[in-house]
């Protein structure tokens, strides 16, 4: 029997679940025509699911997504992958915590990329959610692992689970995909916030205390058990 036949079911349902979350990207405006992407990994295997490159968000279905090994080669699918493919995959073979990746080019946090300039800590949503500032990461050139390479040695270091890569955009992991989409709504939300109070003056900080008492709530306490 063949890996993806002993995974068979989870890659199904994992299709399906990706598929469904690419919606997530245009409806939060989180990109243009046919940018971004959302992966996630195949529990049980060294495979990922991810959308195939250069295909418009109305198309998306459940059987056209791919699948790839974590070297980025194609294992099943009619399409090409995504051009970020291989940055999905190291991300995925040296974060085993990590069960979903999602890219943006999502226009106040991929501004902040642009300027090389983390968002800093100065609401307590980026305290919840990120545990501090959100890191920039180095720039890389687009089609092999190095984009992968700069998110896993920028994110070793943080709490965070977002990355503005140097003028590129946003990259986000979570334990599954819908945790990285989440991720990835929440970070422009704050990048945006904060561009807005620093046109009205300096944002004040919060202590570091104080950080760590909201993140810690929010990632323990917070919601439904």
């Amino acid at each position: 029997m063949s890996v993806i036949q002993s995974v068979n079911a989870t890659i199904t349902s994992l299709r399906a679940q990706v598929a469904a979350l690419h919606a997530e990207l245009p409806r939060n405006a989180l990109v243009v025509w046919t940018a971004g992407n959302v992966s996630a990994r195949v529990p049980g295997a060294d495979l990922l699911v991810i959308k195939p490159s250069g295909v418009s968000y109305d198309d998306i279905r459940p059987e056209n997504m791919v699948i790839t090994d974590l070297d980025a080669n194609l294992v099943d699918g009619d399409l090409a992958p995504s051009s970020d493919t291989a940055a999905h995959a190291y991300v995925y073979k040296h974060m085993p915590h990590v069960g979903g990746v999602v890219h943006t080019h999502s226009t106040y946090a991929t501004a902040w990329a642009a300027r090389g300039e983390p968002i800093p800590c100065v609401l307590t949503m980026i305290a919840d959610e990120f545990g501090g500032e959100i890191p920039v990461g180095p720039f890389a050139l687009i089609g092999d692992d190095s984009i992968g390479r700069g998110i896993v040695a920028t994110l070793r270091t943080h709490r965070s689970p977002a990355v503005l890569m140097r003028n590129h955009g946003v990259f986000t992991i979570g334990t599954h995909a819908r945790a990285a989409v989440k991720a990835a709504v929440m970070c422009e939300d704050v990048a945006r916030t904060v561009h807005i109070a620093r046109q009205l003056g300096a944002p004040l900080p919060m202590r570091q205390s104080d950080i760590d008492a909201l993140y810690d709530r929010y990632q323990n306490v917070y919601g439904q058990a």
